[in-house]
């Protein structure tokens, strides 16, 4: 079994004094949760992919790759990179990229019909293996 975190760097009220947080502190706060879960053997950190304003994170592989820096062993992963709205060569590049900087610990997952139900699936694509799940809900 597995154990890790996900988020889509959603921008909510500060528990404490209830003031939303800007993107910026946001992002801040997402490096600091990764290299706290690396810290204590978590086995995978996620960053998804939404394009809302309400979302600190549009881009996964970005993020990741500032994680990358500051974590040693934790996997990390898109746990939503949509295909629909982006060049799948320039998806598969960035990727790489973040692979390399990351020292093997990158993976992707792709959502291909991120508004489609009946047609809409995940790709979870690893270094070994390819499976295609039912998506749960639409985005």
């Amino acid at each position: 079994m597995e154990i890790g975190i996900h988020t889509f760097g959603e921008l909510v009220p500060d528990p404490q004094t209830h003031q939303k947080i800007s993107a910026r502190e946001r992002l801040k706060q997402m490096v600091r949760m990764a290299i706290l879960a690396d810290e204590v053997g978590l086995d995978i950190f996620g960053v998804g992919e939404h394009h809302r304003l309400d979302i600190a994170a549009s881009t996964p592989s970005v993020v990741l790759a500032a994680v990358a820096q500051a974590t040693k062993r934790i996997r990390l992963t898109s746990t939503a990179t949509v295909l629909s709205t982006a060049d799948p060569v320039r998806v598969f590049e960035e990727f790489a990229t973040l692979d390399l900087i990351s020292n093997g610990r990158a993976e992707i997952m792709l959502d291909v019909a991120p508004s489609s139900n009946l047609s809409s699936c995940l790709v979870l694509i690893s270094k070994t293996t390819t499976t295609c799940l039912p998506k749960r809900s639409t985005c």
